[in-house]
């Protein structure tokens, strides 16, 4: 039996799932927070959403 297989592409897209989960309950709870914050952490969070999501569609199959 051949086990030499590459968990790599797994763990990553795994990991990218989490981390896009986060970010999506971030944003759902931005209205808990001031409006200052709000202008501040919008922005950085569909950046960060972006990137993310970018990242998983370029994962191989």
């Amino acid at each position: 039996m051949d086990f030499n297989f590459d968990m790599q592409p797994v763990y990553q897209h795994h990991d990218l799932l989490v981390e896009l989960g986060r970010v999506e309950m971030a944003m759902e709870h931005l209205d808990a927070r001031s409006e200052n914050e709000r202008q501040t952490l919008r922005p950085r969070l569909l950046t960060r959403l972006g990137r993310l999501r970018d990242a998983l569609e370029r994962l191989p199959a």
